[in-house]
C-alpha cells in the first residue's frame, strides 16, 4: 500500500493546526469520558489494510472527544506543559527523521544535541557544569536514575558493588524521604528494590518542607549508607525544602542528597524566583521534567548527577554489535535505562534556544503569578479560602470548609469547561488545586478562570443553601 508522505504529513499539520487554533475557545475538558471514548475507538481485529489518509482521518475522529485540553490557556489540572508549538514542530522532524538516539553512533545528531542541550540546561538552572545528564520519559524515570547512581555510589563506599552483585546480601541502605514526598519518588524507591514501605518518613511544616531537626535526628539514630531525599516544588504547595539547611545535616551523616524538581528546579531559572531553591545546588543528583515548564512535548525528562562515572556506572550496558566508545566521546545510553529512544535532546535544544534565558525565566514568572492571581481573586468571593502560601505556580483552594462542597465545586468548575483543575488532599482535607504550567497562561485567562472558579462556588453554595422553615 503507497502513499504521498507529502500530502500525509501536510494534512496531519493541517488538523493539529486546527486542534491548536481552537483550543483556547473549546471546552478545558474533554468531552467524553474513558468508557465513551473506549466505545468510541472498540472495533473488531482490522482484516485488510486502510488507505494512510483514511486512517489520518478515522484517528482525529474517534481521539477527538476524548482529548483533554492539555495546551489550553485555562488547563489547570497537573502540572504539565502546554507542548510548545516549537518543541511539537522539532518533535515532528525527529519522528520524520526516524532517529533512534541508541548510541552516538547511530545518530551522531542526536547525541551532540544532547551534549549541547544539556549544558545550556546545567547553565540556566544554575547547577554545576560537571554534572552528567540522562535524557528519559520523565520525573518518575529521572529520579529512578539519579536514585539509582545513588545506590551504586554509596553501596561502592563499602565496598560492595551491586551492578554486579545485585541487592542479595548487600549492606542496608537508610532511605530518608519527607512525609510529603511525591509518589513518583516513592515508585522510584520500589522499583530499585529499595523498598517504599522501610524508609524513614521525615516530618515536615504545613507548607510540606522537611523539618531540619527531624532530619537530623532520624540521621543521628542510626549509621551505615544513607540516601537523603529533597523537594523543589511540593506537589500541593508548591514550596521548597530548606536546602541550605537539611543538605549540612546530610553531609554530616555522609548521605547522598538527592532533590526531586520536577516542575519546582525550574524556578532555579528566574530570578525573582531563585532564592526559593537556595543551596539546592548542593546536592549529588536532580530529577526535573522537559514537558512541564520547558513546554516540550511528551514524554521528556531530565536525570541530572554530580558525579558521571557514578551516574554511568549505574546504567552503562553494552553488546558486541554496539560500536565502540572512543576517549571523550560521551554514548547517550551510558546514561539512561533504554537502549531504543526518541532524539529527546533535540526536542530540548529546539525549546531552550527559542526561548532563552530571558524566555524561560519569564515564562516560569508568569505562570507564578497567573497562580497568585487566581488564588487571590478567587478567595475574594465568600467561602473561598486559600490553603497553602502561594510562592510558586501552585494553589490550593477550599470551598465552605467543607470537603464535600470543594469536591462539589471541583465536578462543577470541570462540567462547565471554561477552566479545569482538578480535585487532591492536602493535611487530611480535600482541595481544588491549580497548578499554573502551561506556556499559553497569561494574566488575562487568568482572570478567567477565577471568574469561573467564583462561578461554580456560587452555584454549589446556592444549591446547597437550607430552604426556609415553613
Amino acid at each position: 500500500m503507497t502513499h504521498d508522505p507529502g500530502a500525509l504529513f501536510a494534512r496531519a499539520a493541517s488538523l493539529a493546526t486546527d486542534y491548536r487554533r481552537g483550543i483556547a475557545t473549546a471546552p478545558q475538558r474533554p468531552a467524553h469520558t474513558y468508557l465513551a471514548a473506549l466505545a468510541d475507538w472498540d472495533a473488531p481485529t482490522p482484516e485488510t489494510g486502510t488507505p494512510s489518509d483514511a486512517v489520518l482521518e478515522e484517528l482525529v475522529a474517534r481521539a477527538s472527544p476524548g482529548l483533554h485540553a492539555m495546551t489550553g490557556p485555562r488547563f489547570f489540572g497537573w502540572v504539565i506543559g502546554g507542548s510548545h508549538p516549537v518543541g511539537v514542530a522539532a518533535d515532528w522532524m525527529v519522528s520524520a527523521w526516524g532517529q533512534t538516539v541508541g548510541n552516538h553512533a547511530a545518530s551522531p545528531a542526536g547525541a551532540a544535541a544532547e551534549v549541547v542541550a544539556g549544558r545550556w540546561m546545567l547553565d540556566m538552572l544554575g547547577l554545576p557544569p560537571e554534572c552528567s545528564i540522562g535524557y528519559v520519559t520523565g520525573a518518575t524515570m529521572a529520579n529512578l536514575v539519579g536514585l539509582a547512581a545513588a545506590r551504586s555510589a554509596l553501596l561502592r563506599r563499602v565496598g560492595w558493588d551491586v551492578e554486579a552483585q545485585g541487592l542479595f546480601g548487600a549492606p542496608e541502605i537508610r532511605v530518608a524521604i519527607g512525609a510529603d514526598a511525591h509518589v513518583s519518588v516513592v515508585s522510584a524507591l520500589q522499583f530499585l528494590g529499595l523498598g517504599h514501605s522501610r524508609v524513614l518518613r521525615i516530618a515536615s511544616d504545613a507548607e510540606g518542607r522537611m523539618e531540619p531537626y527531624a532530619l537530623a535526628e532520624a540521621l543521628g539514630a542510626g549509621s551505615g549508607p544513607a540516601m537523603v531525599i529533597l523537594q523543589a516544588g511540593q506537589i500541593n504547595s508548591g514550596n521548597f525544602d530548606r536546602f541550605a539547611a537539611l543538605i549540612p545535616i546530610a553531609r554530616a551523616h555522609h548521605a547522598w542528597v538527592h532533590v526531586d524538581g520536577a516542575f519546582g528546579l525550574w524556578a532555579k531559572a528566574a530570578p525573582a524566583r531563585a532564592a526559593l531553591a537556595a543551596g539546592v545546588e548542593d546536592a549529588d543528583s536532580w530529577a526535573t521534567d522537559g514537558h512541564k515548564w520547558l513546554q516540550t512535548p511528551y514524554d521528556c525528562g531530565f536525570a541530572i548527577v554530580r558525579d558521571p562515572e557514578a551516574h554511568r556506572r549505574a546504567m552503562a550496558f553494552g553488546a558486541s554489535y554496539l560500536p565502540p566508545v572512543n576517549q571523550g566521546e560521551r554514548d547517550p545510553t551510558h546514561y539512561v535505562p533504554e537502549l531504543s529512544r526518541r532524539a529527546r535532546g533535540m526536542t530540548s535544544w529546539a525549546m531552550l534556544r527559542h526561548l532563552g534565558r530571558a524566555g524561560v525565566a519569564e515564562m516560569v514568572e508568569r505562570a507564578c503569578v497567573c497562580a497568585r492571581l487566581i488564588a487571590d481573586e478567587a478567595a475574594r468571593e465568600p467561602g473561598i479560602v486559600i490553603a497553602n502560601d502561594v510562592v510558586l505556580n501552585q494553589a490550593v483552594l477550599r470551598f465552605g470548609d467543607n470537603d464535600d462542597l470543594t469536591l462539589q465545586t471541583v465536578a462543577r468548575l470541570q462540567a462547565d469547561g471554561v477552566a479545569f483543575a482538578g480535585a487532591s488532599q492536602w493535611r487530611g482535607q480535600w482541595m481544588m488545586r491549580v497548578s499554573v504550567s502551561g506556556y499559553a497562561t497569561t494574566e488575562a485567562e487568568a482572570l478567567v478562570a477565577a471568574e469561573a472558579i467564583r462561578a461554580a462556588w456560587r452555584i454549589i453554595r446556592g444549591n446547597n443553601v437550607a430552604p426556609p422553615d415553613v
